[in-house]
C-alpha cells in the first residue's frame, strides 16, 4: 500500500471511533439538560438521581470524545498538508470557531457544572448544563459546515490556483449543511434513546431477578424496596422513567432523521449524483430503486451488478419528489464526470505515480450501497425496538427474560452503527474527491481537488503506517478504559453517581443535594471532585 491508502485508512478510523463518542455526548447532554431543568421546577428526588447517574456516564463519553478528537487536528497538517494548503483559506474559519468559541463555551460551562453542585446556586447551576449543550450543537455546526463545504463548496474564488473565502454567509449557510446539521443532531439524540432504553431495561431486569419488584394478578408492577443503599421504590422509578423517556427520543429522533435524510438525498442528486447512483447500484437511467443487488465484490463495472429486487418510481421519489423522473444511473454520470473533469489524473508532481492514471469515477458500490442500507436499518431497528419497548413495559416493569433484557443492551449498538454506517457512506461515495466539484456549471464548477492530491508529499508509506499502528492501539486501550469505566457505573447504579445515597440514606421524599442547591442535609463527603470521580 501506498502512503495514500494508508492515510485515508488512518483517517477513516480515527474519524469513525472519534464520531463513537460525538453523538452520545451531543444526544445525552441534551437529556440530561432537560431531567436536570425538571428536577429544578419540581424537585421530585427522581429527576435528581436521573440528572446526576445520566450525567456520570455522559461525562465519561465526553472526556473519551475531547481525547480522541485532538488527533484529527494534526492529521490535517501531517497526513494531509496539501488539501490543508488548498482549502486553508475556506475551511480555517469553521474550524477556529469551532475550537475557539463554540468547544471553549461548552468546555468552560461543563466544568462548572460539574464542580458546582455545592458551590452554585440551582438556577444558575442548570444554566451552565444548558450553555455547555448549546455549545455543543455550535460544535457539531462549525464541524459540518466545514464538512459540507468539501461535499459542495461555495462562496469563493478561485484565486491563484486555491479557493479563497468571498462570501462568508455562503459557507456558513451552505445548503448542505443546514440539512446535515438536523440530521446528524437527530441522529445523535438516536443514539442517547437507545442508551437510555438498554441500560434502564437492564436495571429493571435485575430488579425483578433479584425479586425486588414483582407483578400482581392485574399484571400491574409493584415496585418494592431492599435493604441495599439507593434500591428502594425511587429507584424503580428512575429507571421505568428513563426507559420510556429513551424510548420516546429514539422513536422522535428516527422520524428527524428520516425525513433530514429525505431532504439530504434529494441535495445529493444534485450535487453528487454518481454518489447517490452508486449507494442505489443505479447503473442505467431510470425510475426504480434497488431492494437488492448482488455483484463482484470489488468492481466498479456496472455489467457486474445485478439488480434482484426493484420497485419502480422510488428511486424518482428520492431524487426529485415525484415517481416518473428519469434518474441518470452509473454508467452516463461517468461520461458526464470525464467530459467536465478529464479522463486522467493531472500530470502533475503532487500526484506521484498517479499521474497519468485513468481516473476512477466510481466509488466502490460496496460501500455505498450497503452502507446506506445499513444507516437506514440500524435506525429502523432502534425505533421499532423503542415502540416494542413501550408496549412491553406498559405493565410498569419488563419481563424476567434474560435473553430480552440481553437484546435490549446489546441494542444501544444499533443507532451507533447507523450513525458510523452514515458517515462511512458520506465521506467514501465522494471518491476520488476530496472536496467535491459544485455541479453548477454557471457557478464555480471548477473548485474541486482529487484525493490523489491531498496526501502530505513528504510523508513516507512507513512512516504513516507506523503512526496509524500506534494511533489504533492507543485507541484500542481509550476503548477498552472507556467500556470498563461505562460498565463500572452503570452496574453501581444511581449510588454509583450518588455516594450520599450509600453514606446516609434519606427520606425519599427530600432534596438530598448538599450545599446551596439543596438541604445539605445527606452528609455527602466536601471534596469538590466528588462527583467528578
Amino acid at each position: 500500500m501506498e502512503a495514500l491508502e494508508i492515510a485515508r485508512w488512518q483517517f477513516g478510523i480515527t474519524t469513525v471511533y472519534h464520531f463513537m463518542m460525538v453523538p452520545l455526548t451531543i444526544g445525552l447532554g441534551l437529556v440530561v439538560a432537560v431531567m436536570q431543568t425538571i428536577w429544578y421546577r419540581t424537585g421530585n428526588p427522581t429527576y435528581l438521581r436521573m440528572t446526576k447517574f445520566w450525567g456520570k456516564l455522559f461525562l465519561i463519553n465526553f472526556i473519551m470524545g475531547v481525547a480522541t478528537g485532538i488527533v484529527q487536528e494534526f492529521q490535517f497538517g501531517m497526513a494531509w498538508s496539501e488539501y490543508s494548503r488548498f482549502v486553508g483559506d475556506v475551511f480555517g474559519a469553521p474550524l477556529a470557531l469551532e475550537a475557539l468559541l463554540a468547544f471553549f463555551v461548552e468546555s468552560t460551562f461543563l466544568g462548572l457544572w460539574i464542580f458546582g453542585w455545592k458551590q452554585l446556586k440551582k438556577g444558575v447551576h442548570l444554566a451552565c448544563l444548558w450553555i455547555a449543550v448549546i455549545g455543543s450543537f455550535f460544535s457539531a455546526y462549525f464541524i459540518i459546515v466545514a464538512n459540507s463545504w468539501m461535499q459542495h463548496p461555495v462562496g469563493v474564488e478561485m484565486i491563484d490556483g486555491r479557493p479563497v473565502m468571498t462570501d462568508a454567509w455562503a459557507v456558513f449557510t451552505n445548503n448542505t449543511a443546514l440539512v446535515a446539521v438536523p440530521h446528524t443532531l437527530f441522529g445523535a439524540l438516536a443514539v442517547a434513546g437507545g442508551f437510555l432504553l438498554g441500560i434502564a431495561w437492564y436495571h429493571l431486569w435485575r430488579r425483578r431477578r433479584d425479586g425486588i419488584d414483582t407483578v400482581g394478578a392485574d399484571g400491574k408492577v409493584i415496585a418494592g424496596s431492599a435493604d441495599i443503599p439507593g434500591r428502594d421504590r425511587t429507584d424503580h422509578t428512575v429507571w421505568i422513567r428513563s426507559l420510556r423517556i429513551g424510548a420516546v427520543v429514539a422513536m422522535i429522533s428516527f422520524a428527524g432523521t428520516a425525513l433530514t435524510g429525505d431532504l439530504q438525498g434529494k441535495l445529493m442528486f444534485e450535487q453528487q449524483p454518481m454518489k447517490m447512483a452508486a449507494a442505489e447500484a443505479a447503473c442505467h437511467d431510470g425510475t426504480g430503486f434497488s431492494v437488492l443487488s448482488v455483484g463482484n465484490v470489488g468492481s466498479r463495472n456496472c455489467d457486474d451488478i445485478v439488480a434482484l429486487i426493484e420497485v419502480p418510481g422510488i428511486l424518482s421519489y428520492l431524487a426529485k419528489g415525484d415517481f416518473t423522473t428519469e434518474v441518470k444511473g452509473v454508467n452516463s454520470l461517468i461520461e458526464q464526470y470525464k467530459s467536465d473533469y478529464g479522463t486522467h489524473v493531472p500530470d502533475n508532481p503532487i500526484y506521484g505515480e498517479r499521474a497519468g492514471q485513468e481516473i476512477q469515477y466510481v466509488p466502490v458500490m460496496e460501500v455505498t450501497y450497503w452502507g446506506f442500507r445499513m444507516m437506514i436499518g440500524f435506525g429502523g431497528v432502534a425505533a421499532l425496538a423503542a415502540l416494542l419497548a413501550l408496549w412491553v413495559t406498559r405493565s410498569g416493569t419488563v419481563p424476567e427474560s434474560r435473553w430480552l433484557m440481553r437484546l435490549a443492551v446489546l441494542g444501544i449498538l444499533a443507532p451507533f452503527g447507523a450513525n458510523a454506517a452514515g458517515w462511512i457512506f458520506t465521506e467514501m461515495g465522494r471518491q476520488p474527491f476530496v472536496v467535491a466539484p459544485n455541479p453548477d456549471l454557471n457557478g464555480i464548477d471548477q473548485v474541486f481537488m482529487f484525493t490523489a492530491a491531498a496526501v502530505s508529499p513528504g510523508v513516507s508509506a512507513g512512516e504513516i503506517l507506523t503512526s496509524l499502528v500506534v494511533l489504533t492501539a492507543i485507541y484500542a486501550v481509550l476503548l477498552v478504559v472507556e467500556v470498563k469505566l461505562l460498565v463500572k457505573y452503570v452496574r453501581g447504579g444511581v449510588v454509583s453517581a450518588m455516594p450520599e445515597l450509600a453514606n446516609a440514606p434519606v427520606d425519599e421524599n427530600e432534596d438530598a443535594t448538599p450545599g446551596p442547591g439543596g438541604s445539605g442535609k445527606s452528609g455527602t463527603a466536601d471534596d469538590v471532585l466528588a462527583f467528578a470521580y
